[in-house]
């Protein structure tokens, strides 16, 4: 013991070695706690999900937003989540422009109660029967068109909205992605034609400097061209044959004649 306490005083690395486990194996275990309470809060929710309902509402009133439609639910059971899908823009440009209602409205919607026996309870009931309440409601002559979804559930909703969602940033990006390669052909066109139309000017300019250099160049032929004269030695037989002596006519008339006298 004595031994292990004096390497112990001796080697304080030790000590921080075994300081360095304990730390690690608490680390470990709260992180082993806190995966267990997530799994257990995640298996509540997946319990309360399962008992939830889905309601789906293929025509919401005029001037109704979810709000109200909780108010008037809510009075039915519990209500945890009310989704309510916008109509299409088109249509309500059309209605501004007609002088109709310029706030937003929706075409169709959700419905999650928290007990789906209420929740088909509710539909079975309020389905094809008037909204009543006051009478100097707006909704009060409107029509439930209210349907129980069995096997439905919320996560299925937000499922098709993010695969829908998906869809859209896909064809946006493939949009994006066409513009730009439109834009890089326009503007390799661009420069193409850059390209060639100061090749064109080169050659107007080669072409105007030819034929300013041909419209010069006959002037200058006209010109006498200088010759320089070299004199050269004639042959010596031809100057000989030339230079031979010769009698003359008289000599050769005198001849032919004395000849003829003779005779």
């Amino acid at each position: 013991m004595a031994e292990v306490e004096e390497l112990g005083v001796q080697n304080p690395e030790i000590d921080v070695i075994k300081v360095a486990g304990k730390k690690s194996f608490k680390d470990e275990e709260r992180e082993r706690r806190k995966k267990e309470k997530r799994r257990k809060r995640l298996l509540k929710e997946t319990e309360k999900a399962d008992k939830r309902g889905v309601c789906y509402l293929s025509r919401i009133p005029p001037k109704m937003d979810p709000l109200k439609l909780r108010q008037i639910l809510s009075a039915y059971g519990e209500i945890q989540r009310i989704y309510l899908a916008p109509e299409n823009p088109e249509a309500q440009m059309r209605r501004k422009r007609s002088g109709g209602f310029r706030g937003l409205e929706f075409s169709e919607g959700w419905v999650e109660f928290a007990d789906k026996h209420i929740a088909k309870k509710v539909a079975n009931m309020l389905n094809g029967e008037q909204m009543g309440g006051k009478k100097r409601s707006q909704f009060f002559y409107d029509i439930w068109n209210i349907k129980y979804l069995s096997k439905f559930k919320w996560d299925d909703l937000t499922e098709e909205t993010t695969y829908n969602n998906a869809i859209r940033d896909q064809k946006l990006r493939m949009e994006i992605s066409a513009g730009n390669k439109e834009r890089d052909f326009y503007l390799n066109k661009v420069d193409q034609s850059r390209a060639l139309s100061e090749i064109e000017k080169r050659m107007v300019k080669k072409r105007k400097l030819q034929n300013s250099l041909d419209s010069e160049g006959p002037k200058e032929q006209q010109k006498p061209k200088v010759i320089r004269p070299f004199p050269q030695k004639k042959p010596l037989a031809e100057t000989a044959f030339k230079n031979r002596p010769t009698l003359s006519k008289a000599v050769m008339a005198e001849i032919f004649n004395s000849g003829n006298d003779e005779s």
